[in-house]
């Protein structure tokens, strides 16, 4: 008996009268989003973090983890979904409404998991969490043999128990464990959300470039700020970390040229900046020694900090997509004009992110909405905190 399967717990579901009382987002367990088709069957989550993405689906109160379907049940859903392709659509596991290594949701991560790496699936499969990882896990995640997995390890830094209870000395002390067992995984240490003011001092900078030690490579984003979560800040006499709110995370300049200024190392002319990364995609990749999926490699300035190593295989990988098979495809997804190749990206039009997603993924490109444009130098975050283009990059 696998280490997996041995004496699993599993949650309870919901009946139908409960889950008819959810939004329906929440009821679609799949959702595509940049990272990949994410999976997300069970729902509630005691960790209450202040600027955590379910108050977007109106289950910020449910504490206690319930299960949706069972995990057969929704692997098959997953890999028989229409925008899935085997060996390349990444996947994430529980990355919207719990945590995947809680002791009552754990069992469902790891089964998942084993289900789909005894399909013999070569896809990339990311597994996000703040909570507790211990060597035992270690030994179940390094246990696949197939899937590329990687976990990432939500640290912030922050000490305000009203916006994030956790300790972050939790996040701190399972990506050290990750780090020192892993074997067929690799593991990533996310630093987010980094606010300003919040957890930008020289201490806090210092903590996370000792931390990225402990970790085979380092992402570094802001806070996805939007009204459900400015609307909770503000009911709980929370300090409003930005005026507006905004579609993408928010990361000012001046937040991002601090986290360069600490980890830039310029006598190491081949990573000046380490294993450090903007984008998420990015850093999974180098950890797994492949070129970026999402390819970013197209967006230049992302790649100013990259390991020369790494910006190696991205150029080796990058190639210009066939604009008539795009076309094809991206008409048949119910785009409304024809798309647009640029070096940076594929510009396209009447594509919600789903299908964008799906053509970025089948095709190594980014693919970018004329209508929410991708602006030079931001890196496809939010304009709060950059300068205008009257001002310049």
């Amino acid at each position: 008996m696998s280490r997996t399967s041995a004496a699993r717990k599993t949650l309870p579901l919901f009946t139908h009268a409960q889950a008819a009382e959810l939004k329906p987002e929440l009821r679609e367990v799949i959702e595509y989003r940049k990272s990949g088709l994410s999976l997300n069957h069970v729902v509630g989550c005691p960790l209450d973090c202040g600027y955590c993405v379910r108050h977007l689906f109106d289950n910020f109160a449910m504490k206690t983890p319930r299960a949706l379907m069972s995990d057969e049940d929704a692997v098959t859903a997953l890999t028989t979904h229409r925008y899935f392709q085997p060996g390349r659509t990444p996947l994430q596991l529980f990355n919207r409404a719990t945590d995947p290594m809680l002791p009552g949701v754990k069992p469902h991560t790891l089964h998942v998991l084993s289900l789909l790496d005894a399909k013999g699936l070569t896809n990339h499969v990311l597994v996000i969490t703040r909570w507790r990882v211990t060597p035992d896990d270690c030994a179940a995640l390094n246990s696949f043999r197939h899937i590329k997995l990687t976990v990432l390890v939500t640290h912030s830094g922050i000490t305000d128990e009203r916006i994030e209870p956790v300790d972050s000395s939790i996040a701190a002390a399972s990506l050290r464990t990750l780090h020192a067992h892993a074997d067929n995984y690799r593991t990533i240490l996310y630093w987010r959300p980094l606010v300003p003011g919040l957890n930008d001092t020289d201490a806090h900078l210092e903590r996370a470039r000792e931390l990225s030690r402990c970790a085979h490579a380092t992402v570094f984003t802001g806070l996805f700020y939007r009204r459900q979560i400015a609307d909770y800040y503000t009911a709980h006499g929370l300090p409003t970390p930005y005026e507006d709110t905004a579609r993408r995370k928010i990361l000012p300049a001046q937040a991002e040229q601090r986290v360069l200024a600490a980890f830039h190392q310029p006598r190491d002319a081949a990573a000046p900046y380490g294993a450090l990364f903007r984008k998420t995609s990015c850093a999974v990749a180098y950890a797994h020694g492949e070129a970026d999926y999402n390819g970013h490699y197209g967006i230049r300035e992302l790649c100013d900090i990259c390991p020369a190593t790494q910006t190696d295989r991205c150029a080796t990988a990058h190639r210009h997509p066939d604009m008539t098979e795009v076309n094809r495809q991206a008409r048949q997804l119910g785009a409304t004009a024809p798309a647009e190749l640029t070096e940076r990206a594929i510009i396209v039009e009447g594509l919600d992110e789903p299908p964008r997603y799906y053509l970025q993924h089948t095709h190594g490109y980014q693919v970018h909405d004329r209508a929410k444009p991708h602006h030079p130098h931001r890196h496809g975050r939010a304009d709060i905190g950059w300068p205008t283009e009257e001002e310049g990059p």
